[in-house]
């Protein structure tokens, strides 16, 4: 058997076994969803109708709004702070520093989601949060104060900030690795500085990996759940039970017993991300050769 033709078969290997997974824990439940979504309790097609009763919630809308501001303030975030600080990293090479923040900033991600909803619930408490001089300096004397309504979409971005940027940091540090030296090294024989080599070579390299990230980011923002769920019961209701969609949709199936109406909000959010993440690919043409 020639190398070529082995290195195939390893390859469709690799790609079957992620296909067998995609059908099983992909494909499969979100075809169960659509069947729930299109059909009444008893198994009947009903066509629109669980859509048209979400839309019509008096939540739905207000949810959707709620998301909508938490994903502009994390994609801005993640996307400037998350390059930003990769640039920086890369600049500082193999130095021990920037070993030292490499470990810093994969080191939140480490925790799962729930767990680091908790922490973060402890620091925003004044009265026990060792940053509660700094709270209590911008004005909040209490937990309430902190977790108002009106401040929760730059809470959970803190929060998801702090928690995923970390992998995503390492990510493009790893892309800008991949920049050849030789380019990297003309610029600056060129005259160009930091600033210049950013701009005009290492950000048009990345914008590629920068296009994943948004996709990706995209997607979980919209599934936004374990935070405003967590802090609904720490704070006895202030973020409500149905602060996003995905909060509603759990509050349809479990609270309400509308599996139907629960599963088509499930089935919008995954349109939205499918649309969003095709428009982004074909504008920024993420799968034409170099």
């Amino acid at each position: 058997m020639s190398a070529p033709v082995a290195r195939h078969r390893a390859g469709y290997g690799f790609v079957a076994a992620y296909l067998v997974l995609l059908v099983a824990f992909g494909v499969v439940p979100t075809g169960y969803a659509i069947s729930f979504a299109v059909s009444d309790a008893g198994g009947r097609f009903t066509g629109l109708a669980n859509f048209v009763t979400a839309a019509r919630d008096f939540r739905f809308g207000a949810a959707v709004g709620h998301v909508a501001v938490y994903l502009l303030l994390w994609l801005t975030t993640l996307v400037v702070f998350v390059v930003g600080l990769a640039l920086l990293l890369h600049r500082l090479g193999t130095r021990p520093a920037g070993k030292a923040l490499r470990f810093l900033y994969y080191l939140p991600g480490a925790l799962a989601g729930a767990a680091s909803v908790l922490v973060w619930l402890f620091m925003l408490d004044p009265a026990v949060s060792p940053a509660g001089f700094l709270l209590r300096a911008l004005g909040f004397e209490t937990f309430g104060e902190v977790v108002a309504p009106d401040h929760l979409p730059v809470l959970f971005t803190l929060i998801a900030f702090w928690t995923g940027a970390g992998g995503w940091i390492v990510v493009m540090y790893g892309a800008l690795n991949t920049i050849s030296p030789d380019v990297l090294e003309a610029a600056r024989i060129d005259g160009a500085g930091a600033w210049q080599t950013a701009w005009r070579i290492q950000l048009p390299l990345l914008r590629r990996w920068i296009v994943y990230l948004v996709i990706l980011a995209f997607a979980g923002g919209t599934q936004l759940f374990v935070e405003p769920q967590l802090l609904s019961q720490a704070s006895v209701g202030v973020a409500g039970r149905d602060y996003s969609p995905n909060q509603l949709s759990y509050d349809f199936a479990f609270q309400n017993n509308d599996v139907g109406t629960a599963a088509a909000v499930s089935v919008e959010l995954l349109v939205v991300s499918l649309v969003v993440a095709a428009v982004f690919v074909t504008r920024s043409r993420f799968f034409d050769a170099d």
